[in-house]
Order: structure tokens, then sequence, then C-alpha cells
């Protein structure tokens, strides 16, 4: 059924519906693979069809338990690896541990370093990730690494979904997604204004002493974008300050949706239109303002094109060219 180099696609237990989803629109079954735990909480892989000498994509994203689907995807590698597989490819839509990718205090990791090294070390030959919390973190690896972006669709998303997104702003909640949201904003025409948080130093080194907002919003739909949202404290700041600013209406454009159960409790009273987010992590919410847009053709058309030995970059050219299908959750 199968000739060598054909592509094969696995999936631990992380997020089994998306992988279905890109397995799917490539025409490919998902090879049969058993990931369970014995009593003591080791894990034990299973996989039932031979892999030797086929290209091989894992798809795994760091989302639940975030230590169990890491030590799940390194456990998938290392049997591809022993079983003689051609090459390994580490799919995964949202990378763990991706928010401590600098030694910002004293004695503080590098995890995402670390991170890179153990999937190196296991047998990854290439990886596939997805809007990364910080771009510099493709040089924590000595393989290839493909940077996919959500930002055709989010873009999409906004010139189909959002009324009034001509006399928009598009808004980053802090500086560190400056340089996201100048992108978003360039391609729209439109503004942009960030939200700086001042912090008093007298206090706590963690307390908020006032937000900041450097731009317009009055009268105007915010589009607040980010890449990704967790307990929602940013979130819940930022829109209070767009709302005091005089916003008309506010939209939230998020990459990765780590939503919690205290989390979602908070959107439902938050002063906002949507929660836009991908389904890079799983999103199982009847949260009324979640919206969820699909990344598998996005994935699907990458892992085609890593296979063939195409240009990834060409992919996000066209798809900003033509608009692309638009699949909401």
């Amino acid at each position: 059924m199968y000739h060598n180099n054909s592509i094969r696609i696995l999936t631990g237990n992380s997020h089994p519906e998306l992988a279905q989803a890109v397995a799917g629109r490539l025409n490919v079954p998902l090879v049969p693979c058993t990931v369970k735990k014995f009593s003591n909480g080791e894990i034990n892989v299973k996989i039932s069809e031979s892999v030797r000498d086929e290209d091989v994509f894992i798809l795994q994203s760091g989302c639940g338990d975030a230590n169990d689907n890491l030590m799940e995807l390194l456990i998938l590698i290392s049997a591809c690896k022993t079983a003689s597989a051609r090459r390994i490819t580490a799919v995964i839509p949202s990378f763990p541990y991706a928010r401590m990718d600098k030694k910002d205090k004293s004695r503080a990791p590098i995890t995402a370093k670390l991170v890179a090294n153990m999937l190196v070390v296991a047998g990854c030959d290439h990886v596939i990730t997805m809007d990364l919390h910080a771009s510099q973190i493709q040089g924590f690896f000595d393989i290839p690494v493909d940077n996919l972006w959500s930002e055709p669709l989010m873009l999409t998303y906004i010139k189909q979904r959002i009324q009034g997104w001509q006399n928009a702003i598009v808004v980053s909640p802090d500086a560190g997604g400056a340089k996201r949201v100048t992108a978003i904003a360039d391609k729209l025409n439109l503004e942009f204004a960030l939200i700086h948080r001042k912090r008093d130093t007298k206090r706590h080194e963690d307390a908020e002493r006032m937000e900041l907002l450097v731009g317009d919003v009055k009268d105007k739909v915010a589009i607040l974008v980010d890449d990704m949202i967790d307990t929602g404290h940013t979130l819940t700041m930022a829109t209070k300050a767009l709302q005091e600013k005089g916003a008309k209406a506010i939209h939230v454009l998020i990459s990765h949706g780590l939503l919690s159960e205290t989390t979602l409790g908070l959107v439902e009273q938050l002063p906002i239109v949507e929660l836009v987010v991908t389904n890079t992590i799983p999103q199982s919410t009847q949260c009324s303002k979640i919206k969820t847009i699909d990344v598998s053709p996005t994935i699907a058309e990458s892992i085609r094109r890593t296979h063939n030995g195409e240009s990834i970059s060409l992919l996000f050219n066209e798809r900003q060219e033509t608009a692309g299908a638009l699949t909401v959750l």
C-alpha cells in the first residue's frame, strides 16, 4: 500500500482531532499507534505499522498536560528513530515552554533551549511549529525549524468577519507584541496602538501600577492581537484600558488559546465582542464569545511542501495574496 519515503503521520494524545484533520487534507491515514501510561505514570508507546525508510511527521501540541505531551513526543521520535525512519519531523503547533526563552532574572532557566536540545537528542531531524512566542527560539536548534504564521488567517478573518474594520485600530496588549501588531496594521493599512504596563518598583516585582495606552482608540473598533492567552490577566487589563479610552467595540485575536475553566468564566464577563483563537490547542468550550479558526490547511500544506522539497515561504505569500479559505469551527 505504501512506497518507501511516503508521508507517514503519527500523533500522541495532545490533539488527535487536529492530526486527523491534517491527515484527511493530505489524504493519508494516520499510522496506528497506542500511547498510554503504566500504573506508575511512565509512558508506553506502540507503533503498529512499519515506518522504515519513510518520511515521518509526528504531530503533538504543547497543551493540556504539557510535560506528559512533551514526553510522548520525545518517546515517539525515539521509537521512529530506532525503527529506521528516513526523516523525522516534529510538528508542534504550540511549542511548549516557549515563554521561557531568555534569562530575565538571576538563576532563571532557559527552558525553551532545553526542549530544543531534548528534541534533537531524541532523534528529531526537522521541526514545524506555529507562531513562536519569540522568533529567536529557532536559533536554539541545530536542525531546520519552520515557524508557520497564523497571520494570513487572521487578516482574512478581520476582512470577512469584523464589521467596520476599515475604521479599526490594531492594538498590542504589551510592548513585546509590537512587531506582530505593526505587521498586521501595515497589511490592513490601519493605525496601531500598544499598551505599556508600568510597574511599581517600590512594591512587589509583579505588581502593576498603571496601563499607559499609546495611540487613539476613541470611537474606533479595537482589534487586540496577541500570541497566547493563559490566565487572562493581561487581556483583562488591556480590554479595561481600551474601554476607558472610548473604544467602540473590542475584538480579540489570539494564536494559542491556553484556556482554563477559570479563564473561560473571565472571558464571558469581558467587554469584548468575541475572542478568536486557532485550534493549535483543542477548544471544546461552549463559551459564546469564543470563535476558533482551523489551521489544519496551513499545517497540511507545510507538510506536503516539506515532503516534496518545496518552499514553505511561498505558501504564505500565496495565502496573503489570495485571501485563502477560512474555516471557523
